[in-house]
């Protein structure tokens, strides 16, 4: 059975909220281990980051992804390599720049986001599906603001949901 929180009682307790939030994220992470697992071809956690942002933001160069992923160029690098050599990202010459490479999801790469984004979203569906339904718009509000506070833009945490995920 589920716990809640009296939603009649003000509750600051930051512990019990990051504990509570702990939680929670051991079940995403499991659930984002498992989608990326069963995808055509499994990819880490890192490298399925840098393709969701290539699919989020589009065809981009080597250092705004390192920016975007917090890694260094030659970090971002390696895995760029990795993922091209599987045909999951192309790379091609920037015509306006001619020292500067854009690199942009394949077909292959992005049926690995859609399938991925697709299973996580299934699943924490059922997840959901499971919570009471008086208290799932309090955990919209809750994890809208969660979103915000991390980073996340108010019109991404907004974002309709396809594709969900992080940046």
């Amino acid at each position: 059975m589920l716990e809640s929180v009296d939603d009649a009682a003000p509750f600051d307790d930051v512990t019990a909220v990051t504990s509570a939030v702990l939680a929670a994220s051991r079940v995403l992470v499991a659930v984002s281990m498992r989608s990326l697992a069963a995808a055509e071809q499994p990819v880490t956690l890192p490298q399925f980051r840098l393709l969701f942002l290539l699919d989020g933001h589009g065809e981009t160069n080597l250092v705004t992804l390192a920016d975007q992923l917090a890694v260094n160029s030659s970090t971002a690098l390696r895995m760029v390599d990795r993922l091209s050599g599987r045909g999951l990202i192309s790379r091609r010459v920037n015509p306006d720049s001619r020292r500067e490479v854009l690199l942009r999801l394949t077909d292959v790469g992005q049926r690995i986001v859609d399938e991925v984004t697709a299973r996580r979203r299934e699943e924490i569906a059922v997840i959901v599906a499971r919570i009471p339904a008086r208290t799932r718009a309090g955990l919209v509000k809750a994890m809208h603001s969660f979103a915000v506070a991390g980073g996340e833009s108010p019109a991404e945490a907004e974002r309709p949901p396809v594709p969900p995920g992080w940046q």
